[in-house]
């Protein structure tokens, strides 16, 4: 057999048995490889003939050696890319990182990728990391990196590209829709701890539950923000706000633990692969963490994979009422495969559906409240506001003394407080990062809106019970 003969049917080889060999988990490991029931047809050979010629030309003519490893790795990398955004090859180094991230801790930059029309599309930000702390935004679409063109590359040479030693800058040229010009952000990487849980008291009496991630971490964490939640607030506690904004997703058995929190009974979700005995549905089980209280979800275009699947099932068992904006639409089920060499490819497996029965796949959670992000802006009044009492000769209240009416705290807009009197800016509780509680809700008008469903809410069944 001739070298050239000789390469080819090696390549063939390995070719084959990439396309049947699988496994089936959750986007957590490998298991057992299967084969596909058929014969391969003679035309699929033939193809491989194909590629087994062209492997020999690149190797022999290229401008440029090119190690045959390499040549394999694009090869393998352009089949499973060109499948969907969400399929690819990982090299021994790729797979050992990601399985580093879904334990919550890694270096980079802190933002979820895919590709989009050859450019690298931002899924979202993760708190506190350098690229949202540099203004990062979900769908910003990033162009050029350290000026070197995004097009043309794969996605997981992006990622190469913006990995790199902590404490090294990077400058990423992005476009954002309503930006007329593109902006260059300068960032430094860093480690990235993923804390995917964290929680205070809004308001006195509304637990919020921030949820950055689906990993290993998050389920353990959000058990912690429960009772941490209810030690503080004890019996005053009228509610949750759960805040998925900007979660990427991540661990299917964390998506469905989570729900399964909020959960009595009932399917919470349910994937389907190419067969019918790949069929798997998730159900929960007996207790409710957040016992039988009011919740309010809150998700945007950040919103993807797992997040959809938590606010897919408490939207469908109307236990929790979701607000905000369309989620992102990622409605597959990715598998790590391990194949030989120590790499390992990422490929969907599998879609995922709604208790109900519903694919969001490229449509999304559609919100029962629909809230867009907003920035509130007080309305100021050259003259303030009439009310009533202003009005010369109207009737005296005789309950009301002269004294509250006038109480300085509540003039209008542009008359200021006498000395001493208490401000609003006065009396902020801290939340646990150091930060006013109130400082943070003010400038957040989703929250606000939340918080002010569950208080109403509360309202609601308080003079509901007060009725005979």
């Amino acid at each position: 057999m001739t070298t050239r003969k000789k390469l080819t049917a090696a390549a063939s080889a390995l070719a084959i048995a990439v396309v049947i060999s699988t496994s089936y988990s959750v986007f957590a490991g490998s298991g057992a490889p299967r084969t596909a029931g058929k014969s391969v047809p003679a035309s699929t050979y033939r193809a491989l003939d194909l590629f087994g010629d062209v492997f020999e030309r690149v190797r022999a003519d290229y401008v440029d050696p090119v190690e045959d490893r390499k040549l394999l790795e694009y090869a393998l990398n352009g089949m499973l890319s060109n499948l969907d955004p969400h399929s690819s090859y990982m090299s021994e180094e790729e797979a050992k990182a990601m399985s580093v991230q879904n334990r919550g801790e890694f270096g980079g930059l802190g933002i979820e990728v895919t590709m989009e029309n050859g450019v690298v599309k931002v899924v979202s930000p993760i708190d506190e990391t350098p690229a949202a702390r540099a203004g990062v935004q979900s769908g910003d679409l990033i162009v050029e990196i350290d000026g070197q063109q995004v097009m043309g590359l794969s996605l997981n040479e992006a990622v190469d590209k913006m990995r790199g030693r902590v404490g090294t800058n990077i400058i990423l040229t992005i476009v954002r829709a309503g930006t007329p010009e593109p902006l260059r952000l300068t960032l430094t990487r860093d480690i990235i701890q993923i804390k995917s849980v964290r929680s205070r008291i809004e308001s006195g009496n509304v637990g919020y539950i921030r949820m950055s991630a689906f990993n290993g971490q998050t389920y353990p964490g959000l058990q912690k923000a429960f009772q941490d939640i209810e030690k503080e607030a004890g019996n005053k506690l009228i509610g949750y706000v759960l805040d998925l904004r900007n979660n990427p997703g991540g661990l299917l058995d964390q998506a469905i633990a989570v729900s399964d929190a909020f959960l009595d009974k009932g399917e919470i979700v349910s994937t389907r692969g190419r067969k019918a005995e790949d069929t798997r549905r998730d159900n929960a089980t007996p207790g409710d963490l957040a016992r039988g209280l009011p919740v309010v979800v809150i998700i945007n275009g950040g919103s993807a994979s797992a997040s959809e699947i938590v606010a897919g099932a408490l939207q469908d068992h109307k236990r929790g009422i979701i607000m905000g904006t369309q989620s992102f639409g990622k409605g597959s089920v990715q598998t790590l495969i391990d194949v030989p060499g120590g790499g390992s490819i990422k490929l969907t497996t599998a879609r995922y559906y709604t208790p109900s029965g519903n694919s969001i796949q490229g449509t999304g959670i559609t919100p029962d409240i629909m809230v867009e992000r907003a920035k509130i802006v007080e309305e100021k009044s050259t003259f303030g506001e009439v009310h009533e009492a202003d009005l010369k000769g109207s009737l005296k209240n005789q309950a009301t003394t002269p004294e509250k009416v006038n109480d300085p705290t509540l003039q209008p807009e542009n008359k200021k407080p006498e000395d001493g009197a208490a401000k609003p800016d006065d009396k902020k509780p801290a939340g646990k990062d150091g930060k006013a509680a109130e400082t943070e809700k003010s400038d957040d008008y989703q929250l606000i809106r939340a918080i002010d469903v569950l208080q109403g809410i509360a309202l609601y069944r308080a003079t509901g019970a007060a009725k005979p």
